[in-house]
């Protein structure tokens, strides 16, 4: 059953009006029909539900609610992805695959070594474009949120912003000693939610003077093992281990 995210403003009492680029979505290329059912998150509040289509416009689809659904597709760990911005459509890999893996939040990073340099129209426009991958990777993989993109930041910023996380991991391929798996390990048996953010650089890595930086405000550098890693697949490899050892 296809499924499709919406504000709380879009619910109308027992009805839903579904708005914007997800009504061609259903008229013209799924080819939907009144009578048939679909799922809707509202992604305010996570809160699903099954509906029927009973009215298919050029503005709108109306949608009237069946039933709320008990699903819940959202683990206990609240992962971010610090990203340096990689070149190409590198980004948009990333937050599609890490959003289909549980990430709940991207956050662009311009490291010393970025080869990638945006303006703020730039900027403003591959946010946007980043979102709508989260959200297309989001009902694909039936989340119940749309994880969300932030504005590119600098080292400096995120010295300050790591020191909200439960545990920071800066992957950095000159660490010899400290794994990736020895710190998840620490935290293992912790069964509250867990706020964890990774750190990835770009393709160029990370200066030594931003990793002592980052260190200092907290994050625990950690090697992936003994072979050198694309950045999207440090972002991949971090996401899935991390899902897999302590989601519950």
């Amino acid at each position: 059953m296809r499924k499709f995210f919406i504000s709380s403003s879009q619910i109308k009492q027992n009805n839903i009006i579904i708005l914007g680029e997800d009504v061609n979505h259903i008229k013209n290329v799924l080819r939907l029909k009144t009578g048939e059912q679909i799922k809707i998150c509202n992604k305010d509040l996570s809160e699903n539900y099954i509906c029927e289509i009973v009215e298919i416009s050029k503005e709108y689809i109306d949608c009237r609610i069946i039933n709320k659904a008990d699903l819940d597709s959202e683990g206990n760990i609240e992962l971010i992805v610090f990203q340096g911005l990689p070149k190409a459509d590198k980004m948009e890999l990333i937050i599609q695959k890490c959003t289909e893996l549980g990430a709940r939040k991207f956050v662009p990073v311009q490291f010393s070594r970025s080869i990638v340099k945006l303006n703020y129209k730039e900027s403003l426009n591959k946010i946007e474009r980043w979102k709508k991958i989260a959200e297309v990777a989001a009902k694909q993989s039936q989340r119940d949120l749309v994880p969300g993109v932030e504005k590119i930041i600098t080292v400096m910023e995120l010295c300050k912003l790591i020191k909200e996380y439960d545990l920071v991991l800066l992957a950095y391929e000159n660490e010899e000693n400290n794994s990736l798996k020895n710190e998840l390990y620490k935290i293992k048996n912790f069964k509250e939610n867990l706020k964890i953010a990774i750190i990835v650089g770009p393709e160029g890595g990370i200066e030594i003077n931003e990793v002592e930086e980052l260190k200092k405000n907290g994050a625990k550098v950690v090697t992936l093992g003994k072979r050198i890693l694309r950045t999207e697949t440090v972002a991949f490899s971090m996401t899935s281990i991390i899902m897999y050892e302590l989601e519950i």
